[in-house]
């Protein structure tokens, strides 16, 4: 019997056309590679892929495929960045895109619930016409599900002053891989009944259960916000005035540092103006009262013409402030045509060694050979590190490889972490153990056994396949 045979046999897949309905299962070519591959874009084509509509179903199915040992992906928008989304070992795909209802929103409780497929830019644009507010915006906010950021404990430029996703979430439905259905948490901001579980399965990337419904904390929308953008004629002291924007008091509500390299591959692909000795570009955003924000954005400005900044320009209108963020949003997309292929790693490190760790990603890509840009979230550390390469070249892939390994020890060797919002998945998990204690690797296998004993849940994930971590 073939491997897709022992998955998906005749009797299962009749099994599953009646859990679901009629169009909520599918096994044709083109359905199934639509829907095995993700940002990461290497593709595993699963046996079958199925879109339920309710808890009920994610049940069921979660039971057939227990009895059965077939492994189950839960995918959102298959947005992310690490292979959390991708059926490695084939099986079924589980997609909550159909789950897309926002349940309820309480102005007086400042709480929500909703279902693991509601888009998170669509949900903020609700919330922000009642005058609420939801912020973490990862940058895929306009595609990716509330459920996949819950699962990735996704972050975002605003992380600094209003936390991830893990911060909003008061309570989950979760269904477990042997298809019980557990609630955990609730409607309330304080709760210290018990173990905290739902914190246990934010950021565990649809390896101990798929989430049917989420309880998530709102708060007032800020009245006003202006952005500051300002050039730097080098990294250091664009590094340098990020600590010293601190030093005044003002906690902006996002930070990003973007270098030279980053830039000039936005100029070739969209008209945008920068002084020719610029380093870096540093990207400030405060926001609340209309007062305060006047006094913050002045604070930030002094700041860096006190450290010779090159250029700087400070949005009056939010017309302004989007023009402004243009050329930030641009980078991604751009980075492509300095090579069609990137490993993209969002490393942490502690805000005072960013100039160190600028300096030492630039130095990696110059001992291996391969471009390496920088940009991200500087105020809290998280920097998108992106080692570009052309695959169809075996030797710069292959260096590549080992220059995303340097960045990998460089940032943990400066006391950082893996990963700041992108998660483990399948690209990091041989360099796990570089950062997590070995008995603390030892808890989190147990927990992953004792909630999924079969091994059925999105297998191949978080941890490093047998003999494949990361050499000493």
């Amino acid at each position: 019997m073939g491997k897709e045979d022992r998955f998906l046999d005749g009797k299962t897949c009749k099994e599953l056309k009646r859990i679901l309905g009629p169009h909520q299962l599918k096994l044709d070519w083109e359905t199934r590679v639509c829907y095995g591959y993700d940002a990461t874009n290497q593709l595993f084509v699963p046996h079958a892929v199925c879109f339920p509509e309710d808890t009920s179903q994610v049940s069921r199915i979660l039971e057939l495929a227990s009895a059965k040992r077939i492994p189950v992906v839960p995918r959102g928008a298959g947005s992310g960045f690490t292979g959390g989304a991708l059926p490695v070992q084939g099986g079924l795909v589980l997609s909550t895109e159909r789950m897309n209802r926002i349940l309820s929103i309480s102005q007086e409780d400042l709480v929500a619930v909703v279902q693991p497929g509601v888009v998170t830019g669509v949900f903020q644009k609700v919330v922000s016409g009642m005058g609420l507010f939801y912020p973490p915006d990862p940058a895929s906010q306009d595609f990716s599900t509330l459920g996949g950021n819950v699962a990735e404990c996704a972050g975002g430029m605003r992380a600094l002053k209003y936390g991830v996703t893990r911060d909003y979430v008061l309570g989950l439905e979760v269904v477990l891989p042997t298809g019980s259905i557990v609630r955990t948490g609730g409607r309330t901001v304080k709760n210290v009944v018990g173990y905290d579980l739902t914190r246990l399965m934010v950021g565990s990337e649809g390896t101990l259960g798929i989430i049917t419904e989420i309880t998530l904390k709102l708060i007032p929308l800020p009245e006003a916000r202006r952005t500051v953008l300002v050039f730097f004629p080098s990294i250091k002291t664009a590094s340098l005035a990020v600590t010293k924007i601190f030093s005044q008091g003002v906690l902006p509500s996002a930070m990003e540092l973007v270098d030279r390299a980053c830039l000039d591959c936005v100029a070739q692909s969209k008209p945008v103006r920068f002084p020719a000795e610029t380093a870096a570009m540093l990207l400030v955003e405060v926001d609340g009262s209309r007062l305060s924000v006047e006094e913050q954005a002045a604070k930030v400005a002094h700041v860096c013409h006190g450290l010779g900044s090159l250029e700087l320009q400070v949005s009056q209108d939010e017309a302004q402030a989007e023009s402004l963020w243009s050329m930030r949003k641009a980078i991604s997309p751009a980075l492509a045509r300095i090579r069609p292929h990137r490993l993209n790693e969002d490393v942490v490190v502690p805000r005072s060694l960013l100039p160190e760790a600028m300096e030492r990603f630039s130095k990696i890509g110059e001992q291996w050979g391969v471009p390496v840009t920088a940009f991200g979230h500087a105020g809290d550390g998280n920097i998108h590190v992106n080692v570009l390469y052309d695959r169809s070249d075996p030797q710069e892939a292959q260096r590549a490889e080992k220059a995303a390994e340097a960045v990998m020890r460089a940032t943990v060797e400066l006391g950082g972490s893996l990963s700041g919002e992108h998660g483990i998945g399948t690209t990091k998990a041989r360099f796990l153990s570089l950062e997590i204690h070995p008995q603390a690797l030892e808890l989190m296998c147990a927990i992953k056994t004792l909630l999924d004993p079969k091994g059925i849940l999105n297998p191949g994930k978080i941890f490093p396949q047998r003999g494949k971590g990361a050499p000493a």
